[in-house]
């Protein structure tokens, strides 16, 4: 049976969970998930990842992340890596933490994003660990549902953008929007599910079959066959006389959005920090 798909491209929202290896736990205390979370942040700073929720159970973990650049699998390969290599050292054992690969579902930025925001923070409440999302540490929804100081890595904004444009009456109905999912008797969302790596609509549905019309398997897609005939980085920053930040900031962006190329590959070419190249391209103003 062929592995389901790791499609990436710019602005990806993705549902992302790890299991244990043989089901078994992968946060053996709580310090173990605090350990997780400040890796997490770390990954999310490094590869200008969005993460709009998480949750952290005992035997496996929640992510809803968005990715501008091409990179879930290098941030997720360190994500897990580092984190084994801790834990295995903090509890003096060897092996496996994780069950084989993560699983990415590709989420569209809308509803669905929202449905799968909630599902995530009532997975404790599902599993019977508590009566009340809220009474859950290790979730987003505190954060999100509350004024209580997010993590530094946690974007809210869009979430509570969706219910109401002052924060206050956000949460209250964003509150709402998740206790009338646990009244709900379907507890999961999957059976929207197409080809078992993409939750949206038709139109986003047949957005994605065709990026996968002319693949033959399922499997990971290089990004030089995402954008045929892009120029090298090289023809796009020319050498001979530097440009004004204007139009060198315009060239950025049209490297990165256009062309598909990361911030690093674009640092690198530049020579310089690729946190400057991520504030060119998040400023809309530029």
């Amino acid at each position: 049976m062929a592995r389901p798909l790791r499609i990436e491209y710019p602005g990806a929202v993705y549902h992302v969970t790890s299991r244990g290896n043989a089901r078994q736990g992968i946060f053996l205390d709580e310090a173990d998930r605090q350990v997780f979370l400040e890796i997490l942040g770390h990954v999310i700073e490094k590869y200008n990842w969005m993460c709009h929720a998480y949750c952290l159970l005992d035997n496996h973990y929640h992510l809803l992340v968005e990715t501008p650049d091409l990179n879930l699998a290098l941030g997720m390969r360190q994500l897990n890596g580092v984190y084994t290599q801790g834990v295995n050292r903090r509890h003096n054992r060897v092996g496996h933490v994780f069950q084989g690969r993560y699983k990415a579902i590709l989420v569209e930025k809308n509803e669905h994003l929202l449905e799968l925001c909630r599902y995530i923070v009532l997975n404790p409440v599902r599993a019977g660990m508590v009566s009340d999302p809220r009474k859950w540490n290790w979730s987003s929804y505190g954060a999100t549902a509350y004024a209580v100081k997010p993590p530094a890595f946690l974007a809210v904004d869009w979430i509570l953008s969706q219910f109401a444009k002052k924060k206050n009456a956000a949460r209250a109905t964003y509150r709402k929007f998740v206790a009338d999912g646990l009244r709900r008797k379907e507890e999961t969302p999957w059976k929207k599910l197409a080809g078992q790596i993409v939750f949206g609509g038709p139109e986003f549905v047949a957005y994605i079959q065709s990026r996968l019309s002319e693949a033959k398997e399922i499997g990971e897609i290089p990004r030089a066959q995402r954008f045929p005939g892009r120029p090298p980085l090289a023809d796009l920053f020319p050498r001979e006389g530097p440009p004004d930040k204007a139009a060198r900031n315009k060239q950025m962006k049209t490297a990165h959005m256009q062309y598909g190329y990361t911030l690093k590959e674009i640092a690198d070419q530049l020579k310089i920090h690729y946190t400057t190249v991520s504030k060119v391209v998040k400023d809309r103003k530029n």
